[in-house]
């Protein structure tokens, strides 16, 4: 497998090894976003009297869908260099053991399964996206607030918990599957955003058919078996109600918090109450409410409440008075047919129209979500009242 890429600068003296190693050592892997030379993917480097540099670079995998832009970016640093008249770049894999090596350093030796976000040292924050009951708009809240995240500047990552119901990947627009390094899963990207889901195994749209430890298993390999890198915030879609994957993460996963989306709905407050409400059993934090469906803008300037009204706020108030500190209502989303299309489409509203009422909603909220600091607001805090 050969690439060639050709440039012309003046005649120079030409760069030595070291000079373009120490080049590359700028050129990430845009999976792993560490750099080629860290992650022992130099393979050679040859420079030729007459300025023609040749560097050989590992994949990771064969048929490597990022190739081009790994050839790309070497050529882009070893031209920058003075004396560089031609660079060519020849790509090769990496073997079994080289593999291994590979997710060694990126992950340890731990023979048993780690959950990074679990560990008492991990600084990502984790937020379930949760709601009592399906048709809320959970997961296009969920993926919103990731696009919204992403484009702040941080690393964001998503799994798709919602097994039997997963849509995020389609939301997000992506269309790859996930590559494998030796034992390690590397998430597809799209719109800054790193995602994994159960529908990017599973052929065409055949649903799944499991009961609890299998599903219990999915979400544990989906969170220690994929490579997330560094990640600022993670945010996981459950399924709408309290069942199996809500226990799997909280046991999997104990510092995570509560994200609740509900309705204005009153009968849809009082099932998202519960959902919520699950965080009193589990000691998680719950890090607010958010109420999709608030009301449709007219051409009037006045608002129709298809569902009625106070929702987010009475679940807000329910779980304030549950947990006995304050639950924040983050965010009152409108109705608005481009954020369905933009779902369909692939591209997150608050990315395609960031100027529409729904996308300055979702956009305050990811900012508070992203900078809200550390402490106690909603955690149950383990305390009995003393006596009189």
């Amino acid at each position: 497998m050969h690439e060639l890429v050709t440039s012309n600068t003046v005649d120079q003296q030409v760069p030595s090894a070291d000079a373009v190693r120490t080049a590359l050592a700028g050129v990430e892997d845009p999976e792993i976003h560490k750099p080629i030379t860290e992650l022992g993917m130099v393979k050679d480097i040859s420079v030729g009297a007459d300025g023609h540099v040749k560097v050989e670079v590992y994949l990771t995998i064969a048929g490597c869908p990022l190739r081009e832009k790994i050839t790309s970016d070497v050529t882009e640093a070893v031209t920058a260099l003075d004396g560089v008249r031609e660079v060519s770049v020849e790509l090769d894999v990496m073997s079994e053991e080289q593999r291994a090596e590979l997710r060694r350093s990126l992950r340890g030796d731990a023979t048993e399964p780690v959950i990074p976000f679990a560990q008492p040292e991990s600084l990502t924050r984790v937020y379930c996206v949760a709601s009592g009951k399906g048709g809320v708009g959970k997961s296009s809240v969920t993926v919103n607030l990731a696009a919204a995240m992403a484009e702040r500047g941080l690393s964001v990552g998503v799994v798709d918990a919602d097994i039997y119901g997963h849509s995020v990947p389609r939301m997000l627009g992506v269309h790859s599957k996930p590559a494998k390094v030796d034992t390690m899963i590397m998430p597809p990207q799209s719109h800054g955003v790193k995602v994994i889901s159960i529908g990017m195994f599973t052929p065409g749209n055949t649903p799944v058919v499991w009961r609890g430890p299998m599903l219990h298993r999915a979400l544990q390999q989906f969170l220690s078996d994929v490579f997330w890198g560094d990640l600022d915030i993670l945010l996981l879609d459950l399924p709408p109600g309290t069942g199996d994957i809500a226990i799997s993460v909280a046991q999997l996963i104990p510092n995570a918090e509560l994200l609740v989306v509900t309705t204005p709905q009153q009968a849809a407050a009082e099932v998202a109450e519960r959902a919520g409400a699950i965080a009193l059993q589990t000691r998680q934090r719950i890090a607010g409410v958010i109420e999709n469906m608030s009301f449709m803008e007219m051409p009037d300037g006045s608002k129709m409440e298809l569902f009625g009204s106070g929702g987010g706020q009475i679940v807000a108030d329910s779980l304030t008075k549950s947990v006995g500190s304050q639950v924040p209502l983050l965010g009152q989303v409108p109705l608005d047919q481009r954020l369905r299309e933009s779902s369909d489409d692939g591209t997150p509203m608050v990315l395609s129209e960031p100027e529409a009422p729904a996308s300055v909603v979702l956009r305050d909220a990811a900012s508070q979500l992203s900078t809200r600091a550390r402490g106690l607001a909603g955690r149950m805090l383990s305390v009995t009242p003393a006596g009189s």
